[in-house]
C-alpha cells in the first residue's frame, strides 16, 4: 500500500477505479463512459488514456491486482482450492464491481480477460511440470474447463453470489476433468 501512496501513476489509477466502482453502484459498466470516470476524478480524458485503452482495460487492470492476491498465488503460497476460495472471497468483497464487470460482454471485457488469465496460468503450470504433458487433448480439456469455469463464475456473480466461496470453489474443482485434475492437484 505504501508504494501506492508514493507512486503518482498508481494513485491516479486507484482514483480511476474508485470512481468507476462508485459509478457501478448506479449503472451498468457498459453504460458508464470514460467522461463520467474522468469527471468524477476531476482529471482530463488524455490523463485516463495515458494509462488505459478504455474502461474495460481499467477493469482488467484492477482484476489483475486482485488476481495477484488469489489464483496467481496457487502453487506459491496457496493450494488450488485455497486460491479459488480466496478469489471468490475477494469477488464477494467487491460484489458490485464484479457483478457489473461480469455482466459485460463487450470487446476487452472481464469475461474474456479472466479466461485468458486462467488459461495461461494453468498452461504455464502444466508446461513447468513437463512441456510434453501439454498435448492437444490436454489443451482441449483445459480450454473447455476454463470457458466453463468463467461462464459459471459470471453466472455466480449475476445470481448475487448465492453460494459461499468454499462451495463455488468446490464445485469448480469437482468439474475439473480427471486428466486435468491429475496435472493440477499438486498446486
Amino acid at each position: 500500500m505504501n508504494n501506492v501512496i508514493n507512486n503518482p501513476s498508481e494513485r491516479i489509477k486507484r482514483k480511476f477505479i474508485g470512481a468507476l466502482k462508485i459509478l457501478m453502484e448506479s449503472e451498468p459498466l457498459d453504460r458508464i463512459t470514460v467522461t463520467e470516470i474522468v469527471n468524477a476524478c476531476e482529471v482530463t480524458r488524455p490523463t485516463f488514456y495515458r494509462y488505459f485503452k478504455d474502461k474495460y482495460d481499467l477493469v482488467n487492470w484492477y482484476f489483475d491486482i486482485l488476481a495477484q492476491k488469489s489464483f496467481r498465488q496457487m502453487g506459491v503460497s496457496l493450494s488450488l482450492r485455497e486460491g479459488l476460495v480466496k478469489k471468490f472471497q475477494l469477488m464477494m468483497e467487491e460484489r458490485v464491481f464484479f457483478s457489473s464487470a461480469f455482466s459485460s460482454s463487450a470487446q476487452n471485457c472481464l469475461i474474456d480477460y479472466d479466461y485468458e488469465c486462467i488459461y495461461q496460468f494453468y498452461q504455464d503450470v502444466i508446461h513447468k511440470k513437463d512441456p510434453a504433458l501439454l498435448t492437444p487433448e490436454i489443451d482441449f480439456l483445459l480450454r473447455m474447463y476454463c470457458h466453463g469455469s468463467i461462464f459459471m463464475t459470471a453466472e455466480w456473480t449475476k445470481n448475487h453470489m448465492d453460494l459461499p466461496p468454499e462451495e463455488i470453489s468446490g464445485r469448480l474443482l469437482d468439474a475439473l476433468p480427471p486428466k486435468l485434475y491429475e496435472l493440477l492437484k499438486d498446486l
